[in-house]
């Protein structure tokens, strides 16, 4: 086996700034729930605002007042300790007091996409065995046409927490977002027996049920992923997984000040980005919370300056488009200690972009849903273009051959493992892909990531691409991102992704999809793009295919979807 010393030997720690812990033991972590840290913070900062919605706030006293309203209302419609409760909502007061509302009840929660579609709302039901779900009240109709039989079905109305001005707003953004759906009227409420998220507030004390709970073995959530390996999957995310990764962070960011930061908090709830890095750590940490349903550019823009945000937390297209949009410049971003990029890789052209209009650096990052969000991030002395960082205290990386599970050397691609009080329990209902996921190497569990990284000689971590986004081209391997980044390059290209369709004859066929800049739309052939290709990479990495859009399906946190790009593509050869 191929020597692990430039692992163990941590290189990464020469850049760790000074105030940041080496490494911290798992034994430093609270050994407490997720429920239990709310509540500690609550009574450190009870007349802090917790949340600001649409200018309607709501102090900590005021949410944990509503959280443990709402823990009681569960146990009184009969949720147990270990039941699954889904969240289908939009970001909202309702989102935040559901899910910590569930957890003091002794539940887990599942959250789920609200674009979803009913199809996809039934297998997440199904599969995590949820009976009881806090819903969107616009979007009923599609859990009604799931089928699946629900004990309890909550619905939640967006407006309620609105102030008077911005409901009639409100109404009309969902109506149109959710073109097609209505919520169901009063007397359907009644008849149906569906139960309202206001008025169980109103109807219930704020007297939760005493429920114990063991953080290290106790699940928090089921957050639904594409995971390492085929179909969406559930992490199993512990209350310690949780709590882990809010007091790695912490140790990270030493100069993230308890109770005195304000954050902008537009990323989905629903997804592990926003849930653990904003909503988590936000709330346990004593921050106010700037919450966004939707990511308006210019009410985030005003909300950053009116609000004297101290943190920013966005994705790739986020700043893309701010780095081309005039009214960035309005926002002294220079007194902002911290402005994060996840979720996806960073181009070059992107940080380049930022910088000149804004003047200040992007810390890039990386996270997935199965390590709680956040593995390796940037040194704020000492970042990286490039590179998504360095493992962050408490937490083990390496990059190890596919095949044979090797240690590689410095600089050489391989896939990144992880280790730590982060990575979760497994998959739920899952063991064949907790085998293919969990590998033991001298006596230590890792976590295989399935994405293809290398890690320089000072450290850094490099993303390459997803191991399952590798195309096989006459028996070469071509990563999809390879291809992109050269296409980013060419001047009239706005955006692009590329995948492998089957072929008999080559393996697979090399597919980009590319949006082309409007003045060079209807101008620019298909190939002018592969000869540009011709010239910028080797003869097996040339796309064979090339089709133009007007845009590319995005996920729910703005990544271009290869996957719905890959689907489509083999349903047309």
């Amino acid at each position: 086996m191929r020597s692990k010393d430039p692992y163990t030997s941590k290189p990464w720690l020469k850049f760790y700034p000074e105030d940041v812990p080496a490494t911290i033991e798992e034994s430093e972590i609270p050994a407490v729930s997720v429920p239990e840290l709310l509540d500690q913070t609550a009574r450190k900062y009870p007349r802090k605002a917790a949340l600001i919605f649409y200018g309607k706030k709501l102090t900590y006293n005021d949410l944990v007042d509503q959280v443990d309203r709402f823990a009681t209302a569960l146990a009184g419609l009969g949720v147990k300790k270990n039941d699954t409760v889904a969240i289908y909502l939009l970001n909202s007061p309702q989102f935040v007091i559901s899910y910590f509302g569930a957890l003091k009840a002794g539940a887990k929660v599942t959250p789920v996409s609200p674009v979803y579609t009913s199809k996809e709302v039934k297998h997440q039901l199904l599969d995590s065995e949820a009976h009881t779900v806090v819903c969107e009240d616009m979007l009923y109709a599609n859990v009604e046409r799931t089928g699946v039989p629900l004990d309890n079905i909550i619905l939640s109305n967006l407006g309620d927490y609105l102030p008077f001005w911005k409901r009639s707003f409100a109404k009309k953004m969902i109506s149109k977002a959710y073109e097609g759906l209505q919520p169901p009227s009063a007397e359907e409420i009644k008849r149906l027996g569906l139960h309202v998220f206001k008025e169980l507030l109103k109807s219930n004390p704020p007297k939760p049920p005493e429920v114990t709970i063991d953080p290290k073995t106790d699940i928090a959530a089921l957050p639904y992923t594409g995971g390492t390996t085929g179909l969406p999957k559930a992490a199993m995310l512990t209350h310690f997984n949780m709590v882990a990764t809010q007091h790695l962070g912490k140790a990270w960011w030493p100069f993230i000040e308890e109770g005195k930061e304000t954050v902008i908090a537009f990323l989905p709830l629903f997804h592990i980005y926003g849930q653990a890095v904003l909503m988590l750590t936000g709330l346990t940490q004593g921050q106010t919370l700037v919450l966004f349903t939707t990511p308006d550019l210019d009410e985030i823009l005003t909300a950053v300056e009116r609000y004297q945000a101290s943190s920013f937390y966005g994705v790739p297209t986020l700043y893309e488009y701010l780095k081309e949009y005039d009214k960035t410049s309005r926002v002294n971003w220079k007194r902002l200690k911290v402005i994060v990029c996840g979720a996806d890789s960073l181009h070059d052209t992107t940080c380049e972009g930022w910088e000149r209009r804004t003047g200040t650096k992007i810390l890039e990052g990386f996270g997935m849903t199965e390590c709680t969000s956040l593995s390796h991030s940037n040194p704020y002395t000492r970042p990286k273009k490039g590179s998504f960082g360095v493992p962050i205290p408490g937490v083990d990386a390496a990059v190890i051959d596919m095949e044979d599970h090797q240690f590689k050397p410095v600089n050489e691609e391989g896939e990144m493992v992880l280790a730590g009080p982060n990575v979760m329990l497994g998959y739920w209902k899952r063991p064949d892909a907790d085998a293919e996921t969990f590998v033991e190497i001298d006596g230590k569990r890792w976590m295989r990531t399935g994405d293809m990284v290398r890690m320089d000689d000072e450290g850094y971590f490099h993303f390459f691409d997803r191991k399952r986004d590798l195309i096989k081209h006459k028996g070469y391997s071509v990563f999809a991102r390879h291809v992109e980044e050269v296409l980013y390059t060419h001047p009239q290209v706005k955006a692009a992704g590329v995948v492998g369709v089957p072929d008999p004859k080559v393996g697979q066929i090399i597919k980009a999809y590319v949006v082309l800049q409007g003045e060079a739309r209807g101008k620019l052939s298909e190939e002018e793009i592969i000869e540009f290709c011709r010239n910028n990479l080797a003869h097996y990495k040339v796309p064979g295919i090339v089709e133009f859009r007007g845009e590319l399906p995005k996920t729910d946190v703005g990544k271009v979807s290869r996957r719905e790009l890959r689907d489509e593509a083999e349903g047309r050869i």
